[in-house]
């Protein structure tokens, strides 16, 4: 008898170790080398980590989708193959091309954002120019980002100028608050820049997660209460999901706080909902149609829209 309580009392201090020793795994000696012809590559970093943990993830994850032979799945599953080279190199880079992918990403996210609100031409053009100019601060003089309260109080400026009595103010909140949603939001991924790809890949984890949550729970009648009447599909069974997936991608990745769990699990599940009530205004289903399996960029980064804000507080 006593033999067996030593045995249960134990058994958490073996869980707890084993958890502690994944958490602190060195994560910044694995080595990339590379000697191929022309092509002389030699990584070491967490960046290597991210690399092979990232490959381990789509090889399984391959596996799993082409087995279903679900066309809608092996798409969204090419997509993801395309998609983490373009994002993933720039911030392997360093903090300029990150800067630069930002920009990218803004210029479409607000080509798509200026369609869904209907925004004039010379509204749509602000944010372009505050695509451009975010990122670039945020690399160059962070500081001036202190600014940003006061731009989105310029937005209004064009539509003062025109005396539009009639649609001015609907104007003036559409372009501040896709200044701040998009523009600045991801000019955060540069500020954070080492730890980008982790929260980016963190969050796209964790949307996984959250979809797989709201299918398994959902035999328990809590869990499929919705958040929101903007989005039924996205329920406490979802976010309960996402939570469990944020706290094992973040332990597995060697970061984690209760302030970087939150980000990521809560700002996942608001931004798409966030993005829903958008959508839902515009009398759309998505964003866009040009990115397969997924609709458009938006529909794409909506998370990130929230955790990259998010996620700078807690890692900062």
């Amino acid at each position: 008898m006593t033999g067996t309580v030593a045995t249960e009392e134990s058994l958490p201090h073996q869980l707890l170790d084993t958890y502690l020793r994944i958490l602190h795994l060195d994560r910044r000696s694995m080595r990339l080398d590379i000697d191929f012809l022309f092509v002389h590559l030699h990584i070491t970093g967490r960046g290597v980590f991210f690399f092979w943990v990232t490959l381990g993830i789509l090889t399984l994850a391959g596996i799993a989708v082409f087995a279903s032979r679900k066309r809608e799945l092996i798409t969204k599953w090419v997509t993801w193959v395309m998609i983490l080279p373009v994002v993933g190199i720039p911030i392997w880079i360093g903090r300029g091309p990150t800067a630069v992918l930002c920009t990218v990403l803004a210029l479409i996210s607000v080509r798509e954002y200026a369609r869904l609100v209907q925004l004039r031409p010379v509204d749509t053009a602000v944010l372009y120019a505050l695509s451009v100019a975010y990122p670039l601060a945020a690399w160059l003089r962070p500081g001036w980002l202190h600014l940003v309260p006061l731009v989105v109080l310029l937005c209004g400026l064009p539509s003062v100028l025109a005396g539009d009595l009639e649609h001015g103010v609907r104007r003036a909140a559409f372009t501040g608050f896709g200044s701040i949603w998009i523009c600045w939001s991801l000019a955060s991924m540069v500020l954070i820049w080492r730890d980008a790809f982790l929260v980016c890949f963190a969050a796209a984890a964790t949307d996984v997660a959250a979809w797989c949550g709201g299918k398994g729970f959902r035999r328990f009648a809590w869990a499929r209460r919705s958040l929101s009447p903007l989005s039924p599909n996205k329920t406490v069974g979802g976010l309960a999901g996402a939570v469990i997936g944020a706290f094992v991608v973040l332990t597995l990745l060697g970061t984690i706080s209760l302030g970087l769990l939150l980000a990521v699990a809560f700002g996942g599940v608001l931004g798409d909902l966030l993005e829903s009530m958008v959508k839902r205004q515009a009398g759309v289903k998505d964003a866009g149609e040009w990115l397969p399996g997924f609709g458009g960029l938006l529909d794409r980064i909506d998370s990130l829209l929230l955790v990259l804000p998010l996620a700078a507080v807690a890692l900062t």
